[in-house]
């Protein structure tokens, strides 16, 4: 009805123009002596007129508004191919409007493809750039190795690993647009994820006094062991980062009552407020605790999130100034990666 309405306010002029005539009509037939008609039939002729007007109008709305009812239909099912299924036109006008949105769609299709070889130049760039990069780190890492003797080796070797996890952050932040090529399920212990993370940021946790609380139990989820790592690395680094000279992390790992498998990482450092604790994933956000730390670049969370949620993990937060920071990994449940995977 509604649609009706708003036809009728659109053919107002052609309404104006039907009465305007119908009364038109009627003034010269009663000013026509010639042309005599009672009062009774005129009201019968006018009302047969209004009347087949009516169905006259009503015929050409669902005519005229076919082509548009079904272009709407098209947009709100929002298929990607939508151009190859515009309805038939009816009128010039709609063919002219199909070549328009045909047009369009030519358009923006271009536009994307050239963005996307933009986007794939600069991820080849910025991985070359990164193994480029990798040949002197592993140089300099054979170097420490050879003169751990020396006790400055120990601060050398975690600027060093500073130095490395942001490089290679920067190789997963150039391959997250084609994660969903680069995913594969295999079945793995947690704990075997974790402690191969831990090895590696052992020397930033040696050069704080750092300890590692780590519960070994053996608990299996399927998942992609690389991707799943690189979440792991970002919060742990964040930990780390973040936790008091001779502080303590705690890694457990539990299964809820449902099934899913929950790996927990707890630092004792300042904590979130409350209010900074909705934001904390979000992208560049390093909060009141990230701009005294003056290290903090708003992009480890926001990474493992956006990972997270790629591979089907569950990231929740919980906080409190001045007793540190918990994270939970939820892992998905094996019937749970047929939708992952699509």
């Amino acid at each position: 009805m509604k649609e009706f309405l708003a036809y009728v306010g659109d053919m107002k002029s052609w309404i104006l123009l039907f009465g305007g005539a119908l009364i038109f009509t009627d003034v010269l037939i009663w000013m026509d002596k010639g042309l005599s008609m009672e009062m009774s039939s005129l009201i019968y002729l006018n009302g047969l007129l209004v009347m087949v007007f009516v169905i006259f109008l009503v015929w050409r709305y669902k005519k005229e508004t076919s082509y548009m009812k079904e272009l709407i239909h098209i947009a709100a099912e929002n298929d990607v191919h939508w151009q190859e299924a515009l309805p038939e036109p009816v009128f010039n006008r709609d063919q002219l409007t199909n070549e328009f949105l045909g047009q369009i769609a030519t358009d923006q299709l271009n536009n994307l493809s050239e963005i996307k070889t933009a986007n794939l130049i600069e991820s080849d760039y910025t991985a070359a750039w990164v193994h480029e990069v990798k040949a002197p780190l592993t140089a300099m890492k054979m170097t420490i190795d050879a003169n751990r003797e020396f006790p400055p080796m120990r601060k050398i070797e975690a600027e060093w690993l500073r130095v490395h996890l942001l490089i290679d952050r920067q190789l997963y932040m150039s391959r997250m647009p084609s994660l969903e090529t680069d995913y594969v399920l295999t079945l793995t212990e947690i704990v075997r994820l974790v402690t191969a993370e831990l090895r590696d940021l052992t020397p930033w946790c040696l050069e704080k006094n750092i300890g590692i609380e780590l519960d070994e139990k053996e608990l299996a989820v399927v998942t992609d062991s690389k991707w799943c790592r690189f979440i792991i690395r970002q919060l742990l680094t964040n930990a780390i980062k973040y936790s008091p000279a001779g502080g303590t992390i705690s890694i457990t790992t539990n299964q809820k009552p449902s099934g899913h498998r929950v790996l927990c990482i707890s630092d004792e450092g300042p904590g979130i407020p409350a209010h900074d604790l909705p934001r904390v994933f979000d992208k560049g956000f390093t909060g009141n605790t990230g701009r005294l730390h003056n290290a903090a670049t708003g992009l480890g969370l926001y990474l493992a999130q956006q990972v997270a949620m790629k591979i089907g993990i569950l990231l929740t937060i919980k906080s409190e100034v001045g007793k540190g920071t918990t994270v939970h990994m939820t892992f998905p449940m094996e019937n749970e990666f047929d939708a992952t995977r699509k």
